[in-house]
């Protein structure tokens, strides 16, 4: 058992649920606590962004947490990307399915 949940599979199955598609090239950084608690992205948010930017990502689904991290984090990498900033998970949810 883990005391985490990657927001992407949250994500997977309400996609699967409502039968509505992820939007294209996005890449979902983040983790819920199983009592719904965001955790922003820890392993060096310049790193990740690389990698997700090396892989084809155009859009990138962020915890507002790690919002203060950016300053981190070139300018050209930054500027690489449509970053969407979520608050909750449900919000993230919203957002990676198109859901206004």
């Amino acid at each position: 058992m883990t005391d985490r949940l990657a927001l992407p599979t949250l994500i997977a199955l309400c996609s699967i649920s409502l039968g509505r598609p992820v939007l294209g090239s996005m890449a979902v950084l983040g983790e819920i606590s199983i009592s719904g608690i965001l955790q922003k992205v820890d392993n060096g948010l310049a790193s990740v962004l690389q990698a997700c930017l090396d892989n084809g990502a155009r859009k990138v689904l962020l915890p507002i947490s790690s919002a203060g991290d950016l300053s981190s984090v070139p300018a050209e990498l930054i500027g690489s990307f449509n970053l969407i900033f979520y608050n909750s998970a449900e919000d993230a949810v919203f957002k990676a399915l198109g859901v206004e």
